[in-house]
């Protein structure tokens, strides 16, 4: 195999793949069966590290009903398998099933084992500090937030929209602008506005740094915040950039719930063969062997 390619198995469908490292970026999709790419896979490997604490293909994810996630616009590829194993669901900020991570109902609250989210904390009108703290109520003590949005290593953060109110979009001319009432009643015209694959809900609302994440996340409680910085090649996630990673906060101490545990240990017994690697490394992970 040429040096400058990488073989692999996509953590999404569980597909072999073959690529040529160039084309292994964080947005271009580089599986040939379903068409993930590094960002989506890297998020996956994530919440696999996270959850059960090794790197599984969501194909291999243990059927574990008692363990369970809320989706904050997740892409069909990895919210269909994730529907499959575990109690979640997926829900969306413009369309049904809606779910605003700013205004989330209270009997949501502390429901979640995991929140997943990508490429939708820089969308979310400000202050984004409080969406932050709602993912934290939103989970359970032992729960965790993965999430992906775009960032730099900039110093300072940009809010592009900081006196957001009342506002919506409109048509002037040949440009799409954003209307703004301050609160104290005073209007803004903004030109020149990013969006992200679309309208609506992907205005860009903000330019992340690094810092402000970690302080955004800190702020509203989370702690053992870790950013996924590392290469894994099996499941081709090869990084060209140093910014913009997966990242994950935990609200309390790390581990499955005690009914998860029991159901993932159901699984593991019913199997009865320990030859099949990946069943010997999670019952090993999680304690079940010694």
């Amino acid at each position: 195999m040429p040096s400058d390619s990488v073989q692999f198995r996509c953590n999404i469908c569980g597909r072999a793949n073959r690529r040529p490292r160039s084309e292994l970026s964080r947005e271009s999709p580089s599986c040939s069966h379903c068409g993930s790419n590094v960002r989506t896979r890297g998020l996956l490997q994530a919440l696999s590290l996270e959850l059960f604490g090794m790197s599984l293909a969501l194909p291999d994810f243990p059927y574990v009903k008692s363990l369970r996630g809320l989706g904050i616009s997740d892409d069909s590829s990895y919210a269909y398998h994730l529907d499959q194993k575990l109690d979640y669901r997926n829900t969306f900020y413009d369309q049904e099933p809606r779910f605003d991570i700013a205004n989330p109902p209270e009997d949501e609250f502390g429901r979640y084992d995991f929140l997943i989210s990508s490429e939708v904390f820089e969308h979310v009108p400000p202050p984004v500090e409080t969406a932050f703290s709602n993912a934290f109520r939103l989970l359970k003590p032992s729960g965790v937030l993965v999430f992906t949005v775009p960032y730099s290593l900039e110093p300072a953060p940009a809010e592009h929209f900081p006196e957001l109110h009342e506002f919506g979009l409109a048509q002037l001319g040949d440009k799409t602008v954003l209307v703004n009432r301050t609160r104290e009643g005073k209007v803004q015209v903004f030109e020149n506005i990013v969006f992200h694959g679309g309208r609506g809900a992907t205005v860009e609302m903000r330019e992340f740094t690094e810092q402000s994440l970690k302080a955004a996340l800190t702020g509203a409680g989370f702690r053992d915040i870790r950013i996924y910085s590392e290469n894994y090649g099996p499941f081709g996630i090869v990084r060209s950039e140093s910014w913009s990673l997966p990242i994950a906060g935990r609200k309390g101490p790390g581990g499955l719930s005690p009914d998860a545990t029991r159901d993932v240990l159901e699984q593991w017994w019913r199997l009865k063969r320990l030859e099949q690697v990946f069943w010997f490394r999670l019952g090993r992970k999680l304690g079940f062997l010694r």
